[in-house]
């Protein structure tokens, strides 16, 4: 068995869990960023494959080893079996911490990788920069030193798991993929029950809810690292990527809106490419238009909220007015309403659980979650 790591979003730990163990394969510990397991290599193509709140799945190349000078750290790097994941002059990305350790200068440890790799793969490794637009970015190798202790990785998955290939069209302040599915894990939210997001912007929410509810692999339709490496199973990759969940043929009750018509058009477009576009009730419209269905469900959106779309907004008034909308014709609807401020929380008169932090663009928020107070 290897060792593997879901890096996470701080906040959607708990959720990568989830999903880990819904694949039988056993988390082994949570910490901030990430929660560590243990698979085979078809384990690794899985959860590459499933993972909609991952953001990268990293496999474990040196566990805990002690590295306290530049040649302790190469004559342990030469030791370890690179070969398994690179080629010789495989070009690679190099990602260094280093955090109360002797060895501190991040471009000491990067040559020390760097003679390492040509000693055990027998040809000179070229390091280069990860930027720009690269359909494939070159190999990322993540090394960690902290006090002494090194940790070496080597990544699975290439670019960041968010980008399923569905959104190519973005409205403003676009949330990430694994976050919207990370909102919906969290609103609990039954996959059978009517959802709403009347501000939908450029679709996520409905358009990761649908492919939920309708077991469509976020992972399907792209390329991953583990393609280029040396013990690359292509039979047995294809094999599980055509293991799809027995999903039952249901109208998913699934209702996207906006005011701004221009974001519904792209909405539109990304549904399409993520093929839910018939499981999706698309509507130009404000807030206080909106139609839920008889049956309660649940609200889960991604309103404005501070910062996000200018400094000195004020949204009271929207947020009050949001609050009394619900009242009016979704009561007893759960309620999951993503935010960085308290106070504009506090303007719906719900009475939230905020005790969930996450983080969206670099700024920390929060995801309030409740029902709708019936009159």
């Amino acid at each position: 068995m290897n060792s593997y790591f879901a890096v996470t979003s701080p906040g959607l730990e708990p959720f990568t869990a989830q999903e880990l163990r819904r694949l039988n394969l056993s988390p082994l510990h949570e910490e901030s960023g990430g929660v560590l397991f243990k698979g085979s290599l078809a384990d690794l193509y899985r959860a590459n494959l499933h993972l909609r709140t991952a953001s990268r799945i990293l496999a474990r190349l040196g566990n805990y080893f002690h590295a306290s000078t530049s040649a302790e750290l190469r004559q342990r790097l030469a030791r370890l079996p690179w070969e398994r994941f690179l080629g010789p002059g495989q070009p690679v990305h190099l990602r260094v911490t280093c955090h109360r350790s002797r060895l501190y200068h991040s471009g000491q440890v990067a040559r020390a990788v760097s003679v390492a790799l040509e000693q055990r793969l027998g040809a000179v490794t070229p390091v280069i920069e990860a930027g720009g637009d690269r359909d494939q970015p070159p190999q990322l190798v993540v090394l960690r030193l902290a006090e002494d202790i090194c940790t070496v990785s080597v990544d699975s998955s290439g670019i960041h798991l968010h980008k399923r290939g569905y959104r190519q069209a973005v409205a403003r302040a676009p949330l990430r993929e694994t976050l919207a599915a990370g909102l919906l894990m969290a609103s609990g939210w039954d996959q059978a029950s009517p959802l709403l997001d009347p501000f939908c912007g450029s679709g996520t929410i409905p358009i990761e809810a649908a492919c939920m509810a309708l077991g469509i692999l976020p992972g399907a339709n792209r390329r991953f690292a583990f393609m280029d490496w040396p013990g690359y199973d292509d039979t047995l990759f294809q094999t599980l990527r055509e293991q799809k969940p027995a999903v039952p043929v249901r109208s998913l009750g699934i209702f996207a809106s906006d005011r701004d018509a221009g974001a519904i058009e792209m909405a539109r477009a990304n549904a399409r490419r993520a093929g839910v576009l018939d499981a999706i009730e698309f509507k130009c419209q404000a807030v206080s238009s909106i139609t839920p269905s008889k049956k309660s469900g649940w609200v889960v959106t991604n309103p404005p909220y501070g910062p996000r779309l200018g400094e000195g907004k004020d949204l009271r008034n929207l947020y009050a007015q949001f609050g009394n909308v619900l009242r009016l014709k979704c009561p007893g609807w759960n309620l999951a309403v993503l935010s960085s401020h308290l106070a504009l929380l506090g303007q719906m008169q719900v009475g939230f659980d905020t005790s969930l932090k996450l983080t969206h663009g670099g700024l920390r928020v929060m995801l309030g979650k409740g029902q709708v107070p019936e009159n």
